[in-house]
């Protein structure tokens, strides 16, 4: 590379909880910019979801995000004249980026009355490992697990 990589940003941790894992998906979560209205609707989410399930909604908002990070996914490599989809592992960063953007994605996606009530019934689905975006992991990994004869393939 002809330029030196970007400085990484210190991402500063939320008011509430203090921690900066719940900053980066209430970014994901932002949609304009607006970050306080997004705060809201993540920290309805968690009280919806503490309520729900009588326990303490930040733990289970973080097992459902490490229930629908993947570990591996396919990439595609062209070779001789073919496109080969090559399993490979997923940098830590980005495992978490996937996992929080599927989240949002297939919160925004279902079909309660409030974005936090939306985030809060997909967050439970994922606590239990269920729903959309659970099974998008899963479907991840079956991809990686079915293409694995190509991993000598790997770059």
């Amino acid at each position: 590379m002809r330029k030196a990589k970007p400085k990484k940003r210190a991402i500063l941790p939320d008011p509430k909880y203090g921690d900066t894992l719940v900053t980066k998906f209430v970014n994901n979560l932002m949609e304009q910019g607006k970050k306080n209205i997004s705060y809201d609707v993540f920290y309805e989410a968690i009280d919806i979801v503490s309520e729900k399930t009588k326990e303490n909604g930040l733990d289970v908002w973080k097992k459902a995000l490490a229930n629908v990070t993947p570990s591996v996914e396919v990439r595609s490599r062209r070779i001789g004249g073919a496109t080969f989809q090559i399993p490979s592992e997923i940098r830590p960063g980005r495992k978490m980026s996937i996992g929080m953007k599927a989240l949002v994605s297939f919160s925004r996606k279902r079909h309660e009355k409030s974005m936090g009530q939306k985030l809060a019934a997909e967050i439970i689905a994922a606590f239990k490992e269920e729903g959309a975006a659970f099974k998008r992991k899963e479907d991840t990994h079956r991809m990686a697990e079915a293409n694995k004869a190509f991993s000598h393939f790997r770059f």
